[in-house]
Order: C-alpha cells, then sequence, then structure tokens
C-alpha cells in the first residue's frame, strides 16, 4: 500500500514562536481502511496520539461519519507548535490494498473538512485540497506568561499601549493578547488605538441588537424543540414511553437535556469525573441524588435506530456486580446516559495509582477480579439478549465504598447481533487491551471480552500498565512481555514484587495459566466469561485456605465423616462469617483486610 506523504506534519514552528495549533478547532485526521497512525510533538518524547481507521469493503463506509470506519478524528493537547505523523508498518494490508491504495494523516481544521466515502478508493483527498489542508494557529505575545508578569515588565515592552484595551491572557500556553474595552473599538497596540463609539449610535445599535437578538432566540427555539422532537422520535422515544407506561414497575427514567444541564451546572468541567474514547461522565445531582451522567461521543446509526429498545433492556439489568442504568436522554444528538454513583474509584487507579498497589493486598485484587468476572458473565449469558461490553478494561471496574466490583460503561455495548451478517461498524475498546481477532474481522464477540479481562489479570500481576508508547511493538506490549515469559517458563520476571512476597507461586501460576487462556489469539480456543469466574473463585478459595486441594478436601471430608461445606461455605466464599454474598463487606472484618 502507499502512504501519501505530504499530509505528514508541521514543523514551521519552534518554542518562541507566537503560535500554538489549536486544540479546539484542530483534529487529527486519519484516512484509510487499514490505517495505524501515530502524531506526537517536537522530540516524540513528550505527547504522543494514535489515530486508527478501518474497514473491510466500500459498503462499510458513509459519506460525513468520520468514527473509526474509514476515517478517524482525535484531539489534542494544549501548547503544541509543531508535530510530525508516521504511520504503523505492521498492519496488515493484504485485504483491502485493491480498493484502498493510499492512506491519510494529518492534522487539520475540523470544521473544514467533512468525510466523502471517495476519500478511500481515489485521489480525491488530495484533489479537493491540492496537497495542503487548512489549520488554526493560535497567536499570542509569548515573551511572559500571563497578563499579571506582563504588567510588571519593567523592561517596558507591554503592548496593551492604548488606555482604553484590556489584556487578555492566553488560553493556550503562556502569553497574552489585548483587547479594545467595552464601548470602544479599533487597535489597541497602538498609543491611541481604541476609539470610543458615540452614545447616541451605540445606544441605537442596542435596540436594534436586541431587537434582533430576541427575534432570532425566538426562532432558534422553535427550531431547537423541533430538533430535539426529531432526535427524541429517531432515538425510539416514542417506543420507549409506550413501553414504560405499560410496564409500570419499569425503574427507568427519561430525562430531558434542561433537567442534566441542572445536574450538572452546565456540565461544567469541575463536575467530570471520567473522560474516554466513548465520551466524558460527569458527576451529576438528581433529586437530591448523586449520579453518573455520560455524555456519548459516537453512537453508530445501527445504534440510533435501536437505542429506545436497547435502554429498555440495558435498564433491566440488575446484578451486584454491574453498574444500575437508571435513564437515558434522547433529545439529544448523541444520547445520554445517567448511571448510579459509585464513588471509591476504580481498579485502574488501586493497581497504578501512586502508593496503592502495595498498600492492597492480593486477595483483595483477586476477589475484585473475581466479583468483575461475574458481572461481565451475567452480562454474556443472562441478559436476553446477551449483552457485549466492548471495551473491558481496569478503568471501566469501578468500585463502592466497600470496594466491590462494578462493571460500568456497557452502556456503549452493543447486544448481540441477531444475524451472523450484522457487524460492528466502529472501533470498539481501548488500545492495550484490543482483542487482535477483533482488528482483522471488526466482529465483536463475548470473547473479545474475554481478552480484554485477560489483560487486566495482567495488570494484577505484573502492575504494569497495558501499553507503553516506547520500546519495540514487543516491549510495548504488555501482553506480548507476557507470553513471552510464559513460553520461556520465566513467569517470576515479570511478578510485581509485593505479589511474590504475598501468595504462593502454586496460586500465581494458576493465575498466570487463566490470563493465557484468555489471552489465545484464536477466540474459540479462550473460556467463556463463566468459566473465567468459576476458576477465579476457586483461586480464591486456594488463596484463603491453601490447604484446600482436591486431595486434603476428599481426606478432611472422610475423617469428619461426611459433608464438610456446612461450616465452611460462607468463609471460602470471601465473606467474613455471619455475612452473605449479597450484603456488603464489613470494612473492619479481618478478611475484607487481607
Amino acid at each position: 500500500m502507499e502512504y501519501f506523504g505530504r499530509y505528514g506534519g508541521f514543523n514551521e514552528g519552534d518554542p518562541s514562536s507566537p503560535y500554538r495549533l489549536s486544540d479546539t478547532q484542530n483534529r487529527f485526521t486519519v484516512i484509510g481502511c487499514s490505517a495505524l497512525a501515530l502524531i506526537s510533538d517536537y522530540d516524540g518524547t513528550g505527547y504522543q496520539g494514535l489515530g486508527v481507521a478501518t474497514c473491510r469493503n466500500l459498503s462499510d463506509l458513509v459519506n460525513g461519519s468520520c468514527s473509526g470506519m474509514g476515517c478517524s478524528q482525535t484531539t489534542i493537547p494544549k501548547r503544541m507548535y509543531y508535530y510530525d505523523t508516521t504511520f504503523s508498518a505492521s498492519v496488515n494490508t493484504s485485504q483491502i490494498w485493491e480498493f484502498n491504495r493510499c492512506s491519510y494523516a494529518v492534522l487539520m481544521e475540523a470544521a473544514a473538512f467533512k468525510f466523502s466515502t471517495t476519500y478511500v478508493n481515489t485521489n480525491k483527498f488530495n484533489d479537493t485540497y491540492n496537497g495542503r489542508v487548512p489549520m488554526i494557529l493560535e497567536w499570542a505575545i509569548r515573551d511572559v506568561k500571563s497578563c499579571d508578569a506582563a504588567k510588571q515588565n519593567t523592561t517596558g515592552t507591554y503592548a496593551c499601549l492604548s488606555a482604553n484595551s484590556k489584556c487578555v491572557d492566553s488560553t493556550n500556553d503562556q502569553g497574552y493578547t489585548c483587547n479594545c474595552t467595552n464601548g470602544y473599538a479599533g487597535n489597541p497596540y497602538l498609543l491611541d488605538g481604541c476609539k470610543g463609539v458615540t452614545m447616541g449610535l451605540f445606544g441605537l445599535m442596542v435596540i436594534v441588537m436586541i431587537t434582533i437578538f430576541w427575534g432570532q432566540m425566538i426562532l432558534q427555539k422553535r427550531k431547537l424543540n423541533k430538533v430535539k422532537q426529531e432526535y427524541f422520535r429517531k432515538h425510539g422515544g416514542v417506543l420507549l414511553f409506550d413501553k414504560m407506561k405499560s410496564e409500570k414497575g419499569l425503574a427507568f427514567n427519561v430525562f430531558s437535556e434542561a433537567e442534566l444541564i441542572h445536574a450538572t451546572d452546565n456540565f461544567d468541567s469541575s463536575r467530570i469525573i471520567g473522560k474516554g474514547g466513548h465520551g466524558t461522565v460527569y458527576k451529576g445531582i438528581i433529586k437530591n441524588m448523586s449520579v453518573a451522567i455520560k455524555r456519548c461521543a459516537v453512537v453508530d446509526e445501527r445504534q440510533k435506530k435501536e437505542f429506545g429498545q436497547e435502554m429498555l433492556i440495558l435498564s433491566q439489568i440488575n446484578h451486584k456486580n454491574v453498574v444500575k442504568l437508571l435513564g437515558c436522554c434522547l433529545e439529544v444528538e448523541v444520547p445520554i446516559l445517567v448511571y448510579e454513583f459509585v464513588l471509591n474509584g476504580t481498579l485502574f487507579e488501586l493497581i497504578h495509582g501512586k502508593n496503592q498497589a502495595s498498600q492492597i493486598s492480593f486477595n483483595t485484587l483477586l476477589r475484585i477480579a473475581h466479583e468483575a468476572a461475574e458481572g461481565l458473565s451475567f452480562l454474556h449469558l443472562y441478559a436476553s439478549p446477551p449483552i457485549i461490553h466492548g471495551d473491558v478494561k481496569s478503568s471501566n471496574i469501578l468500585l463502592d465504598d466497600n470496594y466491590m466490583a462494578k462493571v460500568s460503561d456497557f452502556g456503549a455495548s452493543i447486544l448481540v447481533p441477531s444475524d451472523k451478517e450484522q457487524f460492528v461498524t466502529m472501533v470498539q475498546g481501548t488500545c492495550g487491551y484490543l482483542d487482535p481477532e477483533y482488528m482483522q474481522t471488526c466482529q465483536l464477540t463475548d470473547k473479545s471480552d474475554v481478552y480484554s479481562f485477560g489483560v487486566i489479570l495482567l495488570e494484577i500481576l505484573t502492575g504494569q500498565l497495558p501499553l507503553k508508547l516506547e520500546g519495540s511493538e514487543k516491549q510495548r506490549s504488555l501482553s506480548l512481555i507476557f507470553l513471552s515469559a510464559m513460553k520461556e517458563n520465566n513467569l517470576e520476571a515479570v511478578l510485581v514484587n509485593h505479589v511474590k512476597g504475598q501468595e504462593s507461586m502454586e496460586l500465581l501460576r494458576g493465575l498466570a495459566d487463566l490470563a493465557k487462556k484468555c489471552l489465545d489469539m484464536c477466540g474459540d480456543n479462550r473460556p467463556s466469561m463463566k468459566e473465567v469466574a468459576d476458576e477465579l473463585n476457586r483461586l480464591r478459595k486456594l488463596s484463603l485456605h491453601p490447604w484446600v486441594q482436591l486431595g486434603v478436601e476428599t481426606e478432611v471430608e472422610n475423617l469428619l465423616g461426611g459433608d464438610t461445606t456446612g461450616g465452611y461455605e460462607i468463609e471460602l466464599s470471601g465473606y467474613p462469617m455471619g455475612e452473605s454474598e449479597n450484603q456488603p463487606i464489613n470494612p473492619r472484618s479481618s478478611y475484607y483486610a487481607r
């Protein structure tokens, strides 16, 4: 495959330049059917981001849709004055090269780009932009950090010279710009550059502007109501309402956009509690109850048509290890989901947070993994129809105030297709957790969740991140590092020290063998989530009572003259004596402390 080279970087900036690449108006855009591109800053040691565009054939593509299928767009951070792009040479293009000879990766103005399916199988992208794409640069005076520093500068280089000018801090890196104050117009960088507007003319302009403003407001409000009604209809809101009326006991709510805006202080950034590729999660307050409100980044066309019905199914999921979906908002372009609020962080933070992993016992981590597996198993087996999560990762396993695991973010999942011809039409998952078989077939299955869960088991065993951005391909991927160690019979080399110090190698090898089975390249060879949960339960029993092995169990049973489970059933499940599995764990209990 030929990669079109003229779209590949911006190298005219330097740290002293007044220009910065706009992080709000530009997007890292990747086009192709098997394109994995990397964007990096000046020396490649700071910011690095990935863009993935994939498809099986041209029929997968949709004009105007840039959500992963043939086209993807990613935001960049602030303070960038330079960028470069490269393509991964390891991507297999043998299946698509006949109809997709060129791939593109470029940072460009988001508003100036609209995806066309012809960009994939022709050179029309090059012809449209003639080898040069629009990009937004933001200008400021950069020789000082802020307005305060500029005003205190004794060298006399403060640029806002007009008496009626004001200094404004740059929102993209250090520096400032100058504006004329209200009632004045002109050039604020000249001594007499800001001129006052005559009050009569100013008053007339105000009246005209107010009249126009209110007229526009009335028209816009009418248009907005029509748009909201259309979104509500498209997302299956009418069907959902009818079903809710017929099933009066259904604990599910359809919220208005205004309610959720009020609950989150207009989605204020201070309310953000999580952010990822599928959307942003805010803490909200509805009727004096804390909730988690997720604004999804994108929902594919298939899901839009069936969203109301799918929300109805998801709302009926009731399992102690799955976050409860409380409701949704359908009158917006991309529906908003409302979940129960789980306040104690994530498994990712527990493993990788500063000094966290060494303070948490291995038994606790093993219990959390077992509970998460039970939640996923429930989604796969007992939901009707079954639900594939699609983005299983340690940051999507939330912890309540008793450190019980709750699988989250399944609202962005898909229901199992009703026939084999239905395929996922967008890239699902997170780099480092992605099922390699899915990357080849674009078909998401329950075994894709199993692979991702296997990576979580590696995080627990090794304390390492699933993906690093430096080193060779084998050195970057935790899965490849682990599988190589297992092949060389050198498991101890990758285990985190405090885990080796807490548990027997027999238990750790058992967990490593389970992880290896989950990471099998062939999905059919992987265990089901039910089998994974059962094996984790067995390993937990071994962890709590190392003498409980098959031969010893039989011997003890014979010695005691019959069934031994009566006195040990609750203990072996990992909960304190006198508490059932359905009750919260007592934080002061000795078993919880383990």
